[in-house]
């Protein structure tokens, strides 16, 4: 491969097409001397559409991102396009995250019915572990039904279903231009999303650092900062995309809000703090909030997720 050409990796779903192309533009119009060229990786996650994601995963161990990390590691890439929410909180060794994009909307989404007008034991898809926590939680009322696989196709077997909606991220529906799908933009106040929900992760190999450089213009300080703080609080409760925990960090100028929750997974009970306090100490500011969760109570409701064998 030329010198003047980079290959960027990513899950070959339309959604990851979508970030690859929202991550290109930009550069391409930076460095118009490069040329880019895309490799799509099959994951795991992305092969079995059958099985729990507890029961494909392990903790701090990715379903979506471990063979994208392997080929970026190979050198089949040589830049690696993920959903920073997929990516473990313990960076791979060899592998670098280079930057973090502009973030797009963090909320998660109800597709179909708006959430006011759901009836009593409305139907909703999910597979995820924190949006059946935290929905139940609060409208336990509400039977959520396992649905997975790729964006268009997860909103194609609801409507074949009879399902009221689904819930997935409003930023992975607005990439895929699927923003009129969406019925309710959720309040995160009530419903905080995942850890880094909406951002970009944008990884290298450690030893390719003076790409750096070159990625730096698509660099945004507030969505790095947010990520820190949010990543940094999954990271001190050992927690992964089976666990349910929210978090959602806010800049305002030079401060940082913290905001983050954790539900029992039957939705009994949910333990919530905050914090507030300097953006370039968002580090501090995720280990500090993660520590007041677990002086609550958190570990409790964690581990009796981590306990409960998974289910295919």
């Amino acid at each position: 491969m030329s010198e003047n050409t980079l290959l960027i990796g990513s899950r070959g779903s339309h959604l990851a097409k979508a970030m690859v192309r929202e991550f290109l533009a930009p550069l391409r119009t930076t460095h118009p001397d490069l040329t880019f060229k895309q490799r799509t990786i099959m994951t795991s996650g992305d092969k079995d559409r059958v099985s729990s994601l507890r029961a494909l995963g392990k903790s701090l161990t990715s379903i979506f991102a471990t063979q994208v990390e392997e080929a970026l590691l190979r050198g089949d890439v040589d830049i690696a396009v993920h959903s920073l929410k997929d990516l473990p909180t313990t960076p791979t060794p060899g592998t670098l995250l280079a930057i973090t994009p502009r973030r797009e909307d963090p909320r998660d989404a109800l597709t179909g019915t708006p959430f006011d007008q759901l009836p009593h034991g409305a139907r909703i898809g999910t597979s995820s572990a924190r949006r059946v926590a935290q929905l139940t939680h609060l409208r336990p009322d509400i039977t959520t039904v396992p649905i997975r696989g790729n964006v268009p196709p997860r909103l194609r077997k609801a409507r074949e279903m009879g399902l009221a909606g689904c819930l997935l991220a409003s930023s992975g529906l607005r990439r895929l231009g699927l923003a009129d799908e969406i019925g309710t933009d959720l309040d995160p106040d009530l419903y905080p999303p995942s850890p880094a929900q909406g951002i970009l992760g944008i990884q290298i190999r450690e030893a390719d650092r003076h790409l750096i450089d070159l990625l730096a213009p698509l660099h945004d300080a507030t969505a790095h900062a947010e990520a820190t703080a949010e990543r940094t609080l999954l990271a001190e409760l050992h927690g992964g995309c089976s666990v349910p925990v929210g978090a959602l960090a806010r800049v305002t100028g030079d401060r940082l809000h913290l905001d983050a929750q954790v539900t029992a997974v039957d939705g009994t009970r949910a333990i919530r703090a905050d914090t507030t306090g300097p953006a370039d100490h968002a580090a501090e500011l995720g280990k500090h909030l993660a520590h007041t969760l677990l002086d609550q109570g958190a570990e409790e409701l964690l581990s009796q997720v981590r306990n409960t064998p998974p289910t295919t």
